[in-house]
């Protein structure tokens, strides 16, 4: 295909509404994309940690490991009762609306289900974490304005 058909295939596409055409024979294989690329998004909810139990390895060993099991168990029933609020994507956290404004959320605060907790940025484009229960805002997780990843814990929370 010489230059002028190309010429003439590009400007039938900027022309019209398509945006990409593709041309293949044996001997050639041309492909005309125009406008910004779409992006998809996929938000997966955070998985539950999985914990294993390590069997002991002989029986002197177990019974020195049994006085160390006993404050790891209790230490678990006592984070039992947090939750955390996670970022559901890769982006910026901000606890506020503006730079001016107040914070959505302080720690001690009560939040209602559904209730923006903070925003996360990504791509320019500001997205709202809300709170998915009813919980006091136990702790604060994320500096403002920091980097957050998908999954990350922004809040420590306790359900109400």
């Amino acid at each position: 295909m010489d230059i002028k058909d190309l010429k003439t295939l590009i400007k039938l596409v900027t022309d019209t509404d398509i945006t990409e055409f593709e041309l293949e024979n044996a001997e050639e294989k041309i492909l005309i994309k125009r406008g910004p690329s779409q992006e998809i998004i996929q938000v997966q909810a955070p998985q539950a940690p999985v914990v294993t139990a390590v069997p002991p390895v002989a029986a002197a060993p177990a019974a020195a490991a049994a006085p160390q099991a006993a404050p790891a168990e209790s230490a678990p029933a006592e984070d039992d009762r947090y939750k955390t609020i996670n970022s559901p994507i890769v982006g910026t956290f901000y606890r506020k609306p503006s730079p001016d404004a107040d914070p959505f959320v302080k720690e001690g605060d009560i939040v209602e289900a559904g209730q923006t907790v903070c925003l996360v940025e990504a791509m320019k484009l500001f997205n709202e974490i809300e709170a998915e229960f009813k919980c006091r805002i136990v702790e604060v997780l994320k500096d403002d304005a920091s980097p957050v990843e998908f999954g990350d814990a922004l809040f420590r929370v306790e359900p109400l």
